[in-house]
């Protein structure tokens, strides 16, 4: 995967720092890359893993390596099997194939084994310290931290503590295995971490074959090292635990795998935070983990992004060693650039005005024949039904037009895109001076994209016949949050207080009848309007819509 300025110097492709420091090993002949993708299954994936995803993926298919897929499943209370499918639905989705699908849990057993070896090597003790007692004994960054009285029991007296831990005999929370390090260490991680805690509770592949579980900081290596990874790529805030990641390694004699970090995905008007997303869930802010407002992979599928969109976005994006922020109008240029090639074209009114032809005959039909899509030939074409009451967008009408203005109005003729030329020659009004109809007439000679005398005109809008419309419902969404930083809050205030009352409106919209036949997840670009997904919502009774994203595009202008 390259830098998000992935351009020739004097010849050669830049490229970011993880695709050097491999460059390095291949070349001192360490050639082998194995990288992974480490998620845990208690939440649904957001556009930041996505970035992880195509950087681990993107770095394996680069260099002729592998990628596993591994379940980091060491908490189960919070984690789901319903969690573990959509993340390889999202992979897949993604484009990706793992070389092995693996779990934390499946080394359960090695871990343990491990954890017993640095008991004996007097490297790991059960504590019997609360929470909050082994909190209050770290100390603070400038204050050494306080040894536990139970840190100097024997290797005996901690092996059968710790064989006990497994057994069950312990409630949760009553004892913990720490490794035994410095407790005045600079690096407050090294204060004697905890290895293992007590967790009573029901396993999603285990069952309850197990009582204790491992942290992450001791799992994860180690888990890297069974698998051989020689790229443990990860995000920043992980810097400062990679040396307790070579810790575990060196004292156990193991396979060396080694973690490199990156900057983290931090999108404008984004929130990224599993556990504050999961209250949008819970408290029905949002309709669910797929709601097309919410940054995860399966809302952007919903919303109609497409995979080659994301993946175009990841590229982009880059990788830094940096935190920064990414402007979400860039995600939305991906997806225009892609969705532009391969969604195919129609015509929809969301704001009717009706037009009456009268000089169209009564009760006659016709049908012209429309490109489905100018950037790709194959697409083929289909036919439009064209008939004396039509549909145009309110906002292509104006009674009392400025200079320049080229849509429809008074005495003004358009061409309506694909047919015919009209001219309004009578505006209807109701009590409260609503206009509610036009009255227009038809050049019948105008039809194959000429006028009978060879005038020209300059608007061209779009339109549906009346009789031939799909009315549906048609979901127009905005940002989730009104501030590009969602965590900007005045006193008292929480991120809830930024939430977009109009990050979703609905309306009803009149569409040309070749989308009747459309299904969840088809993809179509609205003429003049912008893009749009058939909805999971969406049924032939009751078709739904959603706006992927506007034709509008102020992110590639500000970029020029």
């Amino acid at each position: 995967m390259a830098n998000v300025t992935t351009e020739e110097t004097n010849g050669k492709e830049k490229m970011n720092f993880l695709e050097e420091i491999i460059n390095e090993a291949v070349a001192r002949g360490e050639s082998r890359v194995q990288t992974r993708f480490p998620p845990e299954p208690n939440g649904y994936l957001h556009i930041g893993h996505a970035k992880s995803i195509c950087l681990n993926f993107g770095l394996a298919q680069k260099y002729g390596g592998k990628c596993n897929l591994r379940f980091d499943d060491t908490n189960p209370v919070k984690e789901d099997v319903e969690y573990v499918d959509s993340i390889k639905e999202d992979i897949q989705w993604l484009g990706f194939r793992w070389a092995g699908e693996y779990y934390a849990s499946d080394y359960f057993d090695q871990l343990y084994l491990w954890a017993e070896e640095l008991i004996k090597k007097g490297k790991a003790y059960v504590d019997d310290q609360t929470q909050e007692e082994i909190r209050a004994g770290r100390g603070t960054v400038t204050v050494p931290g306080t040894e536990s009285p139970w840190r100097n029991r024997s290797a005996e007296e901690n092996l059968d503590l710790f064989r006990r831990m497994k057994a069950g005999e312990f409630a949760d929370g009553e004892k913990v295995l720490r490794a035994k390090i410095d407790m005045a260490h600079p690096n407050m991680l090294f204060r004697d971490p905890i290895m293992y805690r007590i967790i009573h509770s029901e396993h999603h592949r285990t069952g309850d074959k197990w009582c204790i579980y491992p942290m992450y900081d001791y799992a994860h290596g180690q888990s890297d090292s069974i698998e051989k990874i020689t790229h443990s790529i990860c995000t920043l805030e992980f810097d400062v635990h990679r040396p307790l990641y070579d810790w575990f390694i060196e004292q156990l004699g193991i396979y060396p795998s080694h973690q490199y970090e990156f900057a983290r995905l931090n999108l404008t008007y984004t929130m990224m935070s599993k556990r504050k997303l999961l209250k949008l869930v819970q408290d029905k802010i949002v309709m669910g983990w797929d709601d097309p407002r919410m940054p995860t992979i399966c809302a952007l599928r919903r919303k109609g992004y497409t995979p080659a969109s994301v993946r175009a976005f990841a590229e982009r994006v880059g990788v830094a060693k940096r935190d920064n922020v990414i402007d979400l109008g860039l995600l939305e240029f991906c997806a225009r650039e892609d969705l532009n090639k391969v969604a195919e074209r129609r015509m929809a009114v969301l704001n009717p005005l009706k037009v009456v032809v009268t000089n169209y005959e009564e009760g006659k039909t016709e049908e012209f024949e429309c490109i489905n899509n100018p950037e790709n030939p194959d697409a083929g074409t289909r036919k439009v039904p064209f008939s004396k009451v039509l549909y145009i967008d309110r906002d292509d009408f104006m009674e009392n037009p400025p200079k320049k203005y080229y849509r429809l109005s008074p005495g003004t003729e358009v061409r309506l895109r694909y047919s015919y030329l009209i001219k309004c020659e009578e505006v209807v009004k109701d009590a409260e001076g609503n206009i509610t109809e036009l009255r227009c007439t038809y050049d019948p000679q105008s039809g194959n994209g000429s006028s009978s005398d060879g005038r020209r005109v300059k608007g061209v809008i779009h339109w549906v016949s009346a009789q031939h419309a799909v009315e549906a419902e048609i979901r127009l969404f905005d940002t989730l949050f009104t501030k590009e930083d969602p965590n900007d809050v005045e006193e008292g205030q929480t991120y809830l207080d930024n939430l977009n009352p109009a990050s979703m409106v609905k309306t009803t919209g009149y569409l040309e009848p070749s989308l009747k036949e459309a299904k969840a997840g088809d993809k179509f670009q609205f003429e003049r309007v912008g893009y749009f997904c058939v909805d999971t919502d969406s049924t032939p009774e009751h078709p739904v819509f959603n706006r992927t994203v506007t034709l509008k595009d102020s992110w590639a202008k500000m970029n020029k």
